[in-house]
């Protein structure tokens, strides 16, 4: 038989609630650890007294009890375990495994027998049910009953309120109510709050972040008391897991947090973190309610009576010294800026991210822990919206996934050591060189450190690229553009000479002012056309009948291995594929690469000469000679649609000088007769006065005859 003997998937229960953990035995203790809250449990060999192997309801389990009163219990053992357990307590603990049946016929009469922390409910000296009273919120009592009520716990689904204990009257001794004395022994052990006594100190108006607001916090000796202007808070030191101390990113703030299980509870909110935020430059002198011989005893030099310095440093010192827990600090990890944190999101709020030595811890909203040993794998991912961050994700053994986002990618180098230091699984362990390559101003990686990832992502860019050119071809030949041949049409269209109308000088005048204007404005358009003209002539044609460029070193090694790795690994996909030659690839010795290398340099002057010689036979040159004359037909045709639609327009009257519209047709020629009949009237009116004046005198003559 080993020093130790471990077993997994055993269960403690914890307010009504199976957790499960492992279990530990040897020599020197009994350790037992939580895999929920990460908790450990040391019972000290020396201290066993008493050691039961029970039938329960997950199998097997063990009631332990020490010499100091307190009692554990574990379930999940198989039925084979009893007798290497039994000879294990023998030899290292000199200790007798005894089996205890429980009763199971269901009466409710029976015996409350107090044994340290639990209250045991017997039935013929056989157990039927256990209660531990530190599981008791409230005992109240009546004229012959004592009832009991419970902490509720939220992970499990049925809770167990209230038990209601009948006590019939004693006759033997009545100088105490048997009533009383069963609560007295109750509340004895039950965790109870009562806020008795002064407290050994106070803090006044802390900024707190979860749950926000700005509280007073009473430190008494078993509980903490926030006290705020709408909610009060009592938190148990047993219910305390954790303490971490955190600097701010920027250096002038520290947070203090302190991990709770059983959370706090207000309403239907769970906190199961309490964040308190302090400034580095708050100062103060704090004198503990205590006299000092009590201080040294109790704390035993942790504390003094008088003490003085930042307020953040004692608060954790007076949390430390009454909780018994360590202080959690950031470890060696350094951030791009020199902070020991990430600045990053997580579900749309922005907080900070800190590795630790044995986790990460996220602040504050919602604040979120994780242990390196709950961990299953992480993930760096592209981030969503820009290239310039990343997101990392942590994926849990029991399936929940945590995604911190918006992270710089100048954090990228720094956070990846940190978690292969740790030695933390990576999926995607190709993605490194990728982001390194992708900071340096997207260089490309080296041939001996192929990176499939980073292939295929080149891959996919080739395509969207060849499909942009796709797009601006088709584009490009709806219209063809050329300056020079539209001036020609804008100068034939403006070309006209107004002062040949019959209108007035100042309507000539107008028009050519007019048409001017006309011209600059046009030329202006024409001059924002010609700085568009050279990004289209950069366009490279593409010569469909050249020889085929040649592969790389790497792409002649993976076609000749295709097979040999298909046949090694039935079933792998193709991704697969890439990823087992990038990482086989890296694996070769330089002999192996330099025989494909030369290969690839081979097949490279091979393709340089017959590009050569396709270059001088005139190849390359006809069919761009093609497309040119495809283009300046259509340029040709164009123009004469346009020339042609241009003399129609002139036909019409667009700037002749011979046009006229057929209002002003019809306007001039009733002008011009109404003016030829104004002067036909005109000179036969003076006609008619010269013969008129001709024949006056002579009439006059006669009359004087």
């Amino acid at each position: 038989m080993g020093d130790t003997l471990e077993f997994n998937e055993i269960y403690q229960e914890v307010k009504g609630s199976w957790n499960d953990g492992r279990l530990r035995f040897s020599k020197q203790n009994v350790v037992y650890k939580s895999s929920k809250t990460g908790k450990v449990d040391s019972i000290p060999a020396g201290e066993l007294n008493l050691a039961q192997w029970r039938r329960v309801c997950l199998g097997h389990g063990i009631k332990l009890s020490t010499s100091g009163g307190h009692v554990y219990k574990y379930d999940g053992f198989r039925d084979t375990d009893f007798e290497k357990i039994s000879e294990f307590f023998k030899a290292n603990y000199k200790l007798e495994l005894t089996e205890k049946d429980m009763c199971v016929k269901g009466w409710n009469w029976g015996t409350a027998k107090f044994s340290g922390p639990l209250l045991s409910f017997d039935i013929n000296d056989n157990t039927a049910f256990e209660i531990p009273l530190s599981n008791v919120s409230q005992c109240a009592t009546g004229k012959n009953e004592v009832t009991l009520e419970f902490h509720q716990n939220d992970d499990t689904e049925v809770s167990l309120m209230e038990v209601r204990f009948y006590v019939p009257p004693s006759q033997a001794d009545e100088r105490q109510d048997p009533v009383e004395a069963f609560a007295q022994n109750v509340l004895s052990k039950a965790d109870v709050i009562q806020a008795t006594g002064d407290a050994v100190c106070i803090f006044k108006e802390l900024q707190c972040l979860t749950p926000r607001g700005r509280y007073d916090i009473r430190i008494y000796p078993t509980f903490l008391h926030l006290h705020g202007k709408t909610f009060d808070y009592k938190i148990p030191y047993t219910t305390v897991l954790r303490l971490f101390l955190l600097p701010h990113k920027d250096q002038r703030q520290m947070f203090f947090v302190i991990s709770l299980d059983p959370p706090i509870k207000q309403g239907q909110t769970r906190y199961h973190f309490l964040i308190l935020l302090f400034s580095k430059e708050e100062d103060i002198s704090l004198t503990l309610n205590m006299s000092e011989e009590d201080v040294e005893r109790r704390f035993e030099g942790k504390l003094s009576k008088n003490m003085s310095g930042s307020l953040y440093e004692m608060v954790s010192r007076v949390m430390k010294a009454l909780v018994n827990r360590k202080i959690t600090v950031p470890g060696n990890f350094q951030g791009h800026s020199g902070a020991q944190c990430i600045t990053c999101s997580y579900k749309a709020s922005s907080g900070l991210l800190y590795p630790l030595e044995r986790g990460f811890i996220y602040v504050h909203k919602p604040p979120v822990h994780l242990r390196f040993e709950e961990i299953s794998c992480v993930n760096f991912a592209r981030g969503t919206t820009t290239t310039r961050s990343f997101d990392f994700e942590i994926e849990t053994k029991q399936g929940n996934q945590y995604t911190f986002s918006s992270i710089e990618r100048e954090e990228y180098g720094k956070l990846f050591d940190f978690v292969n230091a740790k030695k933390l699984n990576i999926k995607n362990r190709g993605f490194k060189e990728g982001m390194k390559g992708k900071i340096d101003e997207y260089s490309d990686s080296d041939d001996d450190q192929h990176d499939a990832y980073l292939e295929r992502m080149k891959a996919e860019g080739k395509i969207r690229e060849e499909g942009n050119d796709s797009d601006d071809s088709d584009s490009g030949s709806d219209e063809s553009f050329n300056p020079g041949e539209e001036d020609d049409d804008i100068a034939e269209e403006y070309d006209s000479k107004a002062s040949a109308s019959n209108s007035s000088d100042e309507g000539d005048e107008s028009e050519d002012e007019s048409a001017k204007k006309k011209k600059a404005k046009k030329a202006k358009v024409v001059k924002e056309k010609k700085e568009k003209k050279p990004r289209k002539e950069k366009k490279k044609q593409k010569d469909t009948g050249g020889p085929k460029r040649p592969m790389s070193a790497y792409m002649l090694w993976l076609n000749s291995s295709r097979e040999r790795i298909k046949s090694e690994n039935p079933g792998i996909s193709i991704t697969e594929i890439s990823k087992k030659a990038g990482e086989m690839w890296r694996q070769l010795g330089k002999d192996e690469k330099e025989e494909w290398e030369g290969k690839a340099g081979e097949a490279k002057r091979q393709y340089d000469k017959a590009k050569k010689e396709y270059n001088e036979s005139g190849g390359g040159s006809s069919s761009v000679s093609k497309k040119d004359s495809r283009k300046s037909g259509g340029k040709k045709e164009e123009k004469k649609r346009k020339s042609a639609g241009g003399d129609k327009d002139r036909e019409r009257g667009g700037g002749n000088e011979s046009f006229k519209s057929k209002e002003f047709i019809e306007t001039s020629e009733e002008s011009s007769s109404d003016s030829d009949h104004k002067s036909k009237s005109k000179r036969k009116k003076e006609s008619d006065e010269e013969e008129e004046a001709v024949s006056t005198p002579a009439s006059s003559e006669e009359e004087s005859d």
